[in-house]
């Protein structure tokens, strides 16, 4: 059975710079969900939902997600699930198909902040990134919608789910938890 790992945690936490860490040690196919709806065009509902810092529907999600699900390599999900739905979602259509491992990059929202507004210092920022309410509003959708996810899939069957604080100041003191976590 190949393994799904599944990144979660707040905006700036690390999902993306941790999933390419774990690109780099392992065989994974890398599905960014937030990369794959910031590409849409600039005009469409999706970018627009995004702009607002909002969530797009689940059952939008669900049309996104599914194809690109190949049970037959190991995968990294990155930014999915976000909602209580989604979570549910992803163990009913998923759970006897991989090994799920859900790492949740917890760290405070003063961190998370913090490096958000780093992101945005050194250049790498994001168009969301640079619009103060809306990355408010990320955060609001965090931890309003999100959490309870995350809470749901804390107990979940089937599923190993591993709750890692990746506050320390360097990625690879916070990434040797990862590993260790996952058994890399």
């Amino acid at each position: 059975m190949h393994t799904m790992i599944v990144m979660m945690g707040g905006q700036g936490v690390g999902k993306g710079t941790f999933s390419k860490m774990l690109m780099s040690i392992g065989d994974y196919t890398h599905i960014e969900t937030g990369a794959i709806l910031r590409a849409a065009p600039a005009d469409s509902d999706i970018a627009k939902t995004i702009a607002r810092g909002e969530l797009v529907t689940d059952e939008l999600l669900f049309d996104f997600i599914a194809p690109k699900i190949d049970c037959g390599t190991d995968i990294i999900l990155d930014g999915f699930p976000r909602t209580t739905p989604q979570a549910q979602w992803l163990v009913k259509n998923y759970a006897n198909k991989f090994d799920i491992q859900i790492i949740y990059l917890n760290v405070p929202e003063s961190v998370m902040t913090a490096r958000i507004e780093k992101r945005i210092r050194e250049g790498g920022g994001r168009a969301d990134d640079a619009d103060t309410a809306a990355v408010r509003r990320r955060l609001d959708t965090f931890w309003k919608i999100t959490v309870p996810a995350i809470e749901w899939l804390r107990t979940a069957p089937g599923i190993k789910f591993a709750d890692i604080s990746v506050a320390a100041p360097d990625a690879e003191t916070n990434f040797a938890k990862i590993r260790a976590a996952i058994g890399k």
